[in-house]
């Protein structure tokens, strides 16, 4: 039966490429955590809405085109029915 005694569980230390690799492998976590609330942080928070693009370039005139576009669409399926 298990846990007889004070010697149950014994826990062998671990390696030290594993020390290492566990290291790396939070930093590399960490490093992408920041990254992503350095991207997403202010859309999370509320501070800003997904669809504004502050400082990107995009939206120069592009829903004027958009609007001409899909109305041309719309016409042409009325046309060919």
């Amino acid at each position: 039966m298990a846990g007889h005694g004070h010697d149950a569980i014994h826990f062998h230390p671990p390696k030290r490429w594993q020390v290492r690799t566990g290291q790396i492998m939070g930093a590399i976590m960490w490093f992408w955590v920041f990254y992503r609330a350095k991207q997403d942080g202010p859309v999370l928070l509320g501070w800003r809405h997904p669809w504004d693009h502050h400082g990107h370039g995009h939206g120069h005139g592009h829903a004027e085109t958009h609007e001409h576009t899909h109305g041309a669409t719309e016409t042409s399926k009325m046309e060919s029915s």
